[in-house]
């Protein structure tokens, strides 16, 4: 089942795809163009993976990582579907990042790869945005290249795990402007959803909510001002965004 969050009516409803529409939580039907997208769910701890992918790191010229190389994120980074991300004016290199993200159903403890699986609720599609002239550190990302306001779309829908049959061999997919600029697939991670639920669940507890963001393939781009951006993964959804500048807050203090 495809599951989303949406404004709409005055109010915020939990909604459910059926054909091609959105039914609410209170039955009524609304087509997708008649809502707000929100964030799919209301996140707890959000764990995001850098160089996740070996020709990512080799992109990057950076030797791919012995360990996960997690950093958090704070839940003022998200927006939902069709959303606008902020570039800053004085940005000159910003790129998206279409990641798998994984999405903690109960709490777990010190849980074996066998078994990660069944502490896995459901997946969605994030588009981690990194302006990268804010970057001290690949091995460590700093706060303001990975926690800035409006810098993380995800959704547009949470898909229930059972519905994802192998989610180690999904296709990830990026375009910009309709042209395809990355294409890679989650079978090329260098540590998987299994590993990386041991590794984290291996000295503290992960809760219902919690999201790991799984990390992104090659194929990163700058992206300016009024392009658009398509994050996609098979079988999870195609999250769309837009950039804007910093006149489009030209009302913040």
């Amino acid at each position: 089942m495809k599951r989303a969050r949406v404004a709409c009516f005055g109010a915020v409803h939990d909604a459910v795809e059926v054909d091609g529409r959105l039914q609410l939580s209170d039955g009524r039907i609304v087509t997708e163009d008649e809502v707000v997208w929100l964030p799919p769910l209301v996140p707890r701890t959000i764990f995001a993976l850098g160089l996740n992918y070996a020709d990512h790191a080799r992109e990057l010229a950076f030797q791919a990582p012995a360990e996960p190389l997690v950093f958090l994120k704070g839940p003022n980074t998200l927006v939902g579907h069709r959303a606008q991300t902020r570039r800053p004016k004085d940005a000159t290199h910003m790129h998206y990042e279409c990641e798998l993200a994984v999405v903690i159903g109960r709490s777990a403890r010190k849980v074996k790869r066998d078994d990660a699986y069944a502490y896995v609720s459901g997946y969605t599609v994030a588009n981690d945005y990194a302006i990268r002239d804010y970057l001290e550190n690949y091995y460590r990302p700093n706060l303001r290249v990975k926690n800035r306001d409006t810098c993380t779309p995800i959704g547009p829908w949470l898909v229930d795990a059972a519905d994802v049959a192998d989610p180690m061999n999904l296709t990830l997919r990026t375009y910009v402007n309709g042209r395809l600029t990355q294409e890679g697939s989650t079978r090329d991670m260098i540590f998987s959803i299994p590993a990386l639920i041991e590794y984290l669940s291996s000295f503290m507890t992960l809760n219902p909510g919690d999201i790991i963001l799984t990390g992104t393939p090659e194929g990163l781009v700058d992206t300016a001002v009024g392009d658009e951006v398509v994050t996609e993964i098979e079988g999870i959804g195609r999250l769309v965004s837009t950039i804007v500048g910093d006149e489009a807050f030209a009302g913040e203090v």
